[in-house]
């Protein structure tokens, strides 16, 4: 099955960036290997800073070329302190005071990010590809499946789908309303693998009386959330996605993840999660 179209690129303008006031919060966000390969590499810029300086002035007992210099700065940084080279000389005791301040807060501010970073509780959620249109129960009802990706399960989720679309007000102003949608049932309370999220399209619903093309035409999207408190943490996790009109499969259905083997077996297959099929 086709993939759905790739949404349009957003392009931000005017926006103010403040990347080292925001530098904590980017560091909890981004990678492991983008954090800790920061975090070493401010240790590898700190450590070569004072190596240069103590190079330059000199002072230390028994260091011969700049090698041996970042040696000794590795030393004090860490605090460490074979005793093989000693600093001899008042600008080599100032430069030890002010690296060993440096290191000190560096230390302290490097613990602080791996261990907030560490246990800060995230989410696996996952979306299906594609949300669905279709018939059930003699009524055409949207369907989205969502599930969590970890063994464990979300207690209390709370799914939320907001519509959005298009709107020119009568004074020609471009409008983004945003409806939620009444959900068949908006909360689990424990969401494990998979969970089928329904909404009716009746005459209250802002998808009545629209195809695949009106809704592409009013650039509608759909926005999904996911929240609810991880059992193994017990911390409030949460989750969202979107999807724009294209992704929308008119007359199809999630696939069967659910079924059961000729003795009795009850089997759930992963592998049909993002599967669809077609509705009579």
């Amino acid at each position: 099955m086709a993939s759905p179209p790739t949404p349009p690129r957003l392009v931000l303008l005017g926006d103010r960036r403040r990347p080292l006031a925001d530098l904590y919060h980017a560091l909890l966000v981004r990678p492991w290997w983008f954090a800790l390969g920061l975090l070493a590499g401010g240790f590898v810029a700190i450590n070569l800073t004072f190596a240069l300086a103590f190079w330059a002035t000199g002072g230390v007992a028994n260091a011969h070329g700049f090698a041996d210099h970042v040696y000794f700065s590795v030393q004090t940084a860490g605090t460490i302190g074979y005793g093989g080279m000693t600093p001899t000389t008042t600008a080599a005791n100032l430069l030890v005071t002010a690296e060993s301040i440096v290191s000190l807060l560096t230390t302290a501010l490097a613990t602080g990010i791996v261990f907030a970073k560490y246990s800060r509780s995230t989410a696996r959620i996952r979306f299906a590809r594609q949300p669905t249109v279709a018939p059930f129960d003699g009524r055409p009802t949207l369907r989205l499946r969502i599930g969590n990706q970890r063994g464990n399960s979300i207690v209390e989720a709370q799914i939320r789908v907001v519509f959005s679309r298009t709107h020119v007000t009568r004074e020609g102003e471009t409008f983004y309303p945003q409806v939620d949608l009444a959900l068949v049932r908006d909360r689990a309370p424990a969401l494990s693998r998979a969970w089928t999220v329904m909404h009716v399209i009746d005459d209250a619903s802002p998808l009545a009386g629209h195809d695949a093309a009106s809704l592409a035409a009013i650039e509608a999207e759909l926005f999904v959330s996911v929240t609810g408190v991880d059992e193994t943490t017990m911390q409030t996790v949460h989750a969202r996605t979107s999807y724009d009109a294209g992704a929308i499969a008119w007359g199809m259905r999630p696939a069967d993840v659910v079924g059961a083997r000729p003795d009795g077996t009850m089997v759930v297959d992963l592998g049909q999660f993002d599967e669809l099929a077609a509705v009579a």
